[in-house]
């Protein structure tokens, strides 16, 4: 290992092309398995620009998918939950897929924003070629995936699927540049999501549980417009011409009160009572806190992307944590 690292320091240091070629000859006869690790080294970069492109962090939102049969009680049923595994593989492909054709049609944009300037394609670490590439074996992937999951399921979760993909695609394409429809087709993604998982595993969910996802999206896409506003002014987005920090402010807290009110609607709802009991009531403090601890986060040093701030604050995660755990508790335990 440290004669590794000394070759690699070495090359470093190498700053003519002849010394380079020179060295790595005298390479191969005397530690040959130097330059394979560098190559791998070389490839491993690419890969994780690959997974940087796809933007597996995002997976968590899939997670919504699991909802419906969380809170059906039927979470141990072990072939939904394998239902719901391949679904969120198939979903999660796709909007990759969508990251994907959204950040080559940005790439300009994208240079310049503070943060999203170090995205692999606006950095040049992916190639254009390589992103189309990778977005056709998303999509054939996901194809096959969802061959598999129609033998125990109607179409209707496919058309789901290509119901976001195109919503998507529009979005990319320029429906992002429309104020409140940008925030409409972001707030259909979480939607989706849920339904999503519902039709693929034939399980009816709360409408006031839909009613506060679909309030929490909007609360989350309205506070990621107004940080964008704040921090880039028009630079980075379109749209933010056509808003004004007022407008976003305001609906961002009209939907965070509907989603106090809905969440707490379905905590007193007869059906809630009958899964969870009475004591389910005592969740609305926590999700309190929760926002709390979310709306300071997206007032300091954020642009107010749900998935950065949540893996950002450790504290949103634990209090998060222990708001699930309290709710498996009280359903399966």
């Amino acid at each position: 290992m440290g004669r590794t690292i000394a070759t690699i320091e070495k090359l470093k240091l190498l700053n003519n092309k002849k010394e380079l070629i020179a060295y790595l000859v005298w390479l191969q006869h005397t530690k040959a398995y130097d330059i394979i690790i560098i190559k791998h080294g070389g490839s491993m970069k690419k890969l994780l620009n690959y997974l940087k492109l796809i933007r597996v962090k995002h997976y968590v939102k899939n997670i919504l998918i699991f909802i419906p049969l969380f809170f059906s009680g039927q979470i141990l049923n072990i072939n939904k939950v394998i239902t719901c595994i391949l679904g969120f593989i198939s979903f999660s492909l796709i909007a990759s897929s969508v990251y994907i054709i959204n950040d080559i049609n940005d790439i300009e944009k994208d240079k310049v924003h503070p943060e999203k300037k170090y995205r692999p394609l606006a950095s040049e670490a992916v190639s254009k070629k390589e992103a189309y590439i990778l977005l056709t074996a998303l999509l054939i992937i996901t194809t096959l995936i969802n061959i598999i999951m129609l033998n125990n399921n109607n179409y209707y979760f496919i058309l789901l699927e290509l119901l976001y993909l195109i919503l998507n695609i529009g979005y990319s394409l320029g429906l992002k540049k429309i104020p409140i429809l940008d925030v409409v087709i972001l707030v259909s993604g979480f939607v989706i999501r849920v339904l999503y998982g519902g039709i693929i595993t034939n399980i009816m969910i709360s409408n006031w549980l839909y009613l506060t996802i679909m309030s929490g999206s909007f609360c989350m896409s309205f506070g990621k417009r107004r940080n964008e506003l704040i921090k880039q002014s028009d630079k980075s987005r379109d749209v933010l011409r056509k808003y004004n920090r007022e407008f976003l402010d305001k609906f961002m807290n009209v939907s965070l009160i509907l989603l106090i009110t809905f969440y707490s609607l379905w905590c007193i709802d007869s059906v809630t009572i009958l899964k969870f009991g009475n004591e389910i009531i005592w969740t609305i403090p926590i999700l309190l806190i929760i926002l709390m601890k979310y709306s300071l986060d997206i007032d300091n040093d954020s642009f107010g992307d749900p998935v950065e701030v949540l893996f950002g604050d450790k504290t949103l995660i634990g209090l998060t944590l222990i708001l699930i755990f309290i709710m498996i508790g009280m359903l399966y335990l």
